[in-house]
């Protein structure tokens, strides 16, 4: 076999398919993921870095649902330490709502979207025995620059909410009794930059005064694919670790740290420089490919071991760009629909849970 065959043969079993938020199936090569470090906080996107359409992974349980009205759901459920070391991520579930297009101006399907996130997260509520006993005292954290549009999803979910804790306060129309329906409350911490405290320190202190039943911490995520910006939802009960996908690790919002279970709710709304470097390649190679006149040139750049794709894609970018994050040209738009979506879809799960009828008493929507 010549070497330019045996080029051929070693770079088609690098490759491995995985697919967009469009559905999409896309190639990967899995040497190059790993050396890329591509960040990413979407459970679903960390799945398919193993070999195959997702593979096997111990520890691992993947279930993949086509739901009604073009949702597509992905349960990643990492089950010990061994799914949590291949994974990078902690012990529990993460549910992954992708809805292609929701992003119209439907108020049919915005509401539809909203009805699917409140379902699933009434999922991770019932997990864990939220509202059984109880109507639920629940403290939402909306993280985020509210200064900065794609790291304004936590705030801008916040503003939309229907706070109700202070309602059940003598004074306020309540008569300090045990209350009947669910106890919300929220806050925006803002930033370090402008606060001078870590965002966890904060709502430790908060959460220590008030002593929610459960934390419902909002944030903007990082994607790996761009097909996935704007038009997916994770969902998750093992907290959040702000700024990871982007590099920038802050104290974890745990229940280690808090002492009460934390619900991570986000939207991917930026991608890395280098993660649409490597889509391009793949995409520039096929079109080579296409071309009579220009195949070499494909098949020479899809011949190159991982290895030297990614340091020539480091070459390139780094001195140029350093590490940079790209967000959509709509990206006000689609942060503000994804607010309206995440904001009904936790306003609908807490008043489905248990002692919801005292909202008809108070006039709350």
């Amino acid at each position: 076999m010549g070497k330019k065959e045996k080029g051929k043969k070693q770079a088609a079993s690098n490759k491995e398919r995985r697919r967009d938020g469009r559905g999409q199936e896309q190639r990967v090569q899995p040497g190059l993921w790993d050396r890329f470090q591509a960040r990413t906080d979407l459970a679903l996107e960390e799945r398919e870095r193993f070999p195959g359409d997702g593979g096997e992974a111990a520890g691992v349980v993947l279930k993949e649902k086509e739901r009604s009205g073009g949702f597509r759901l992905t349960e990643v459920t990492i089950l010990d330490e061994e799914g949590a070391r291949q994974m990078g991520k902690p012990a529990g579930v993460y549910l992954t709502l992708e809805a292609p297009l929701f992003f119209g101006r439907e108020e049919k399907r915005l509401k539809a979207a909203a009805g699917e996130t409140a379902a699933l997260l009434g999922r991770l509520f019932s997990r864990h025995g939220i509202g059984k006993t109880r109507a639920p005292r629940l403290f939402v954290v909306g993280l985020g620059n509210p200064e900065a549009t794609p790291d304004a999803l936590g705030p801008m979910v916040l503003e939309r909410l229907t706070m109700t804790r202070h309602l059940f306060f003598p004074g306020n129309g309540g008569n300090g009794e045990e209350p009947q329906g669910p106890m919300l409350s929220g806050i925006a911490p803002g930033v370090m930059a402008r606060t001078g405290m870590e965002t966890a320190e904060i709502i430790r202190g908060i959460v220590r005064e008030t002593q929610p039943d459960a934390v419902l911490a909002v944030d903007a995520l990082a994607a790996r694919s761009a097909g996935r910006l704007g038009n997916t939802i994770q969902l998750s009960d093992t907290g959040i670790h702000p700024g990871s996908g982007v590099g920038n690790h802050r104290s974890s919002l745990t229940e280690e740290t808090l002492g009460v279970p934390v619900f991570a709710l986000g939207a991917p709304t930026v991608v890395g420089a280098a993660s649409i470097v490597n889509d391009t390649i793949d995409a520039m190679v096929a079109v080579l490919k296409e071309n009579t006149s220009l195949r070499d040139y494909g098949e020479a750049v899809e011949a190159m071991e991982p290895e030297k794709q990614y340091q020539l894609i480091r070459e390139i970018l780094e001195p140029r760009l350093g590490p940079m994050y790209v967000t959509p040209h709509d990206i006000d738009f689609r942060v503000e629909l994804l607010s309206r979506v995440i904001s009904e879809g936790i306003q609908k799960a807490v008043f489905a849970l248990p002692g919801c009828d005292e909202k008809k008493k108070r006039g709350i929507k």
